[in-house]
């Protein structure tokens, strides 16, 4: 079925209001985080070329594991632009998914998503086309996000008593490379995986500060870099590097206890915003299941396309602003 100007007018208009909304939260809610991200690159560059111009040779993460999909991992590392941040987020899941197993997983889910659509909402091919972009590309992104941030959380929780072992450690009289080995073997996963990696890199030769920045690539978390960047100071300076640690480890509980208390106390708004955000997506869905001759007019009509466009940029953006008011960073 060819498409009419004001079917282009209304795809293109829901589009740009979409494109908008990300570069408006983007722009406005990302400065802080992006410039926090640039100086530590910059330190984590410094030290890099420090290291090299040392003599010795870069070196490669433990962590990475052969593909299982080789051939599609070619094809997506030569078309996907930005590859290395996706490499980073499925690095941050600790579990062995690869480009390919992602981009294979998208095309699925849109194929899918794009039939079921067809054929139980009865909508024309463009806009099942849409909702299954928005499906295919949507859900996997969430879903490598929330694996990530769930394992850096789960690090985090236990990265104190870790940090207590460390301590431990130090007042016996042992070097940190050894305190953090008997650490991997004393707590679980995933503090102990990812320090275990740091035992099989010093038998390779490698030394302890790019070993902990690999590990800081994998859980990206604030916490961690400054476990870093306090060992770096220490072995610069000098100093009682147990107490340091110490210190961290009660810093990282007390900031614990802090997070648990804002959460507690910014439920309601929370709760607000899931249910302020779900219910137009609730009643659509109902309305399709009670009366779906009455609500396939606004996705036929090529107005009721643009109203739709409308709404969804404009629900996107007070979802945004809700989120941002009920989170606090600490």
């Amino acid at each position: 079925m060819p498409l009419d100007p004001t079917m282009i007018m209304a795809l293109g208009l829901g589009l740009t209001v979409a494109l908008g909304v990300v570069l408006a939260v983007g722009t406005l809610g990302g400065g802080k985080a992006r410039r926090y991200r640039r100086r530590l690159a910059m330190v984590a560059s410094g030290r890099k070329a420090t290291t090299q111009a040392a003599g010795a040779p870069e070196a490669r993460s433990l962590s990475r594991r052969e593909s299982a999909t080789p051939m599609m991992d070619r094809v997506v590392h030569r078309w996907l632009p930005h590859r290395e941040l996706l490499d980073a987020r499925l690095a941050r899941t600790g579990r062995p998914i690869t480009i390919g197993h992602y981009a294979m997983a998208t095309a699925i889910l849109i194929v899918v998503t794009v039939a079921a659509t067809r054929m139980f909402s009865g909508l024309l091919f463009v806009p099942s086309l849409l909702i299954g972009l928005a499906v295919g590309v949507g859900l996997p992104h969430f879903v490598i996000g929330s694996m990530g941030k769930g394992r850096t959380k789960k690090f985090l929780d236990l990265f104190p008593d870790a940090i207590d072992l460390m301590v431990r450690a130090l007042r016996s009289g042992l070097p940190i490379s050894e305190a953090i080995v008997g650490a991997a073997s004393e707590i679980a996963d995933p503090v102990g995986t990812e320090f275990g990696t740091v035992e099989s890199g010093l038998r390779m030769g490698r030394d302890l500060d790019s070993l902990l920045w690999d590990i800081a690539k994998r859980i990206d978390s604030p916490e961690f870099r400054f476990f870093i960047i306090a060992l770096g100071v220490q072995r610069e300076t000098g100093g009682n590097l147990a107490e340091t640690l110490a210190n961290l480890s009660d810093l990282l509980r007390r900031r614990r206890m802090m997070e648990k208390k804002v959460r507690a106390m910014s439920s309601e708004a929370r709760a607000s915003t899931m249910i302020l955000g779900s219910l137009p997506i609730v009643v659509t869905g109902i309305l399709f299941l009670t009366s779906p001759s009455y609500i396939k007019t606004l996705f036929a009509d090529p107005r009721g396309m643009m109203l739709v466009a409308l709404a969804l940029g404009m629900l996107v953006t007070g979802i945004g602003i809700m989120v941002k008011m009920a989170k606090f960073e600490i």
